[in-house]
């Protein structure tokens, strides 16, 4: 009898294995029905151009109407040819894996020449996200593109090609709006480094680049494509928000909350530009000088985070916009107060924060609660030029 139920267990684990083995053979490969959320849209938008439609008011897709710039059109439309029209979503995911990996190289240059990171942090960013990782490779969201030209124009300016810089820079504009977050900080660079008329030309190759992309759809329909792709009064739904989930919902959709959070924006900004990014008695060259690839980075990065903070609504593909920012905001300029386990316990909160669906009142408290602490740690870390590195110039 014990044989008898010996064999009888065999036989039930080999049929078990075989139900999972077939399981496996017949489950469907990737791309999984349920993570196609933006792509179809983005297809759809880009063959009404390719079908000759160049007024942006007559764009349309499943999520709605065209809303980003020209450069969007340009990249997705070589990715309708590349995927067969939009169907092949399996080469779209291949191809956005190679976009994370590049991302992930480019940010890794920009960590590497600043030096203020510990080797053990880029475990965290390369596999502890989650939501990164879908954001790339499952949704196939515009955003990593953007912030995959951004990380090349930051690489750029910290090689000194400011020229080439800005042309990526608005690059990742024309793919989406977003990548002007950094702006604020970029302005300041610029005009610390080159002064106001050294400025101008830089700022002009952004502004010249953006009509020559957008010049198609600007002599078709000036107003439409200005309105509809630079759209800075659009309503978000609330449902959808990750940052605000604990309000109500009518005053998340109050003017006057939209007014105050770009006000508590512009000051904070002010108040960095004043008292941070620029210090009494600082050289106007000091950029020029050691350690010039820090405060780049600092500045901008800075300049980013401070928009993500006060933004009217976060949806989940935002975490792009500065998840792979939040190590060197984390420890490049710490507070001693901040050791390395309470940073860690930040970066997980944050990540808890934007893997939690839908977002709760306690995930949003959360986020912001994190986002104070990184706040605050900016302003009261030491100061870029240490004292004693500032003395030793002046002996000098």
């Amino acid at each position: 009898m014990a044989a008898g139920l010996r064999k009888r267990h065999k036989y039930s684990l080999v049929l078990w294995g075989r139900q999972i083995l077939d399981s496996k053979l017949t489950r469907p490969s990737y791309p999984l029905p349920d993570t196609e959320i933006d792509w179809k849209a983005y297809m759809a938008q880009v063959e009404g151009v390719i079908n000759g439609t160049y007024d942006y008011t007559q764009l349309q897709g499943d999520t709605g109407p065209l809303v980003y710039p020209a450069g969007f059109v340009y990249i997705f439309m070589g990715l309708y040819y590349a995927t067969g029209q939009g169907t092949d979503i399996r080469m779209a995911q291949n191809i956005f894996a190679v976009l994370y990996l590049v991302t992930l190289l480019l940010v890794f240059l920009i960590y590497h020449q600043t030096c203020k990171v510990p080797p053990f942090v880029f475990f965290f960013m390369c596999c502890a996200s989650y939501r990164v990782h879908s954001i790339f490779v499952l949704r196939l969201f515009n955003d990593p593109v953007a912030m995959a030209l951004l990380f090349l124009s930051i690489n750029l300016f910290l090689a000194q090609r400011w020229g080439w810089g800005c042309c990526c820079f608005s690059l990742a504009v024309s793919v989406k709006m977003n990548v002007l977050l950094f702006a604020p900080g970029l302005l300041f660079l610029l005009l610390t480094q080159f002064g106001f008329r050294g400025a101008l030309p830089k700022l002009g190759i952004c502004a010249v680049l953006q009509v020559v992309l957008g010049l198609p759809f600007l002599l078709e329909n000036p107003i439409g494509y200005l309105s509809r792709s630079f759209d800075l009064g659009r309503q978000f739904l609330f449902r959808w928000t990750v940052n605000w989930r604990f309000l109500p919902e009518a005053l998340f959709l109050h003017r006057a909350f939209h007014l105050a959070l770009l006000a508590a924006h512009l000051t904070l900004l002010l108040l960095f530009a004043l008292c941070r990014w620029h210090r009494t008695g600082e050289s106007i060259l000091s950029l020029l000088k050691d350690p010039s690839k820090r405060k780049i980075v600092s500045t901008l990065f800075t300049s980013n985070f401070i928009g993500v903070c006060f933004s009217r609504s976060l949806h989940y593909q935002f975490y792009v916009w500065y998840f792979h920012t939040l190590p060197y905001l984390l420890w490049a300029m710490p507070a001693h107060w901040l050791t390395h386990l309470l940073r860690l316990l930040v970066l997980g909160l944050i990540e808890l924060s934007w893997n939690t669906y839908p977002s709760t009142s306690c995930s949003s408290a959360a986020l912001h609660i994190c986002h104070a602490v990184i706040l605050l740690q900016l302003w009261l870390g030491p100061q870029p030029f240490p004292k004693n590195i500032q003395h030793i110039k002046k002996a000098h």
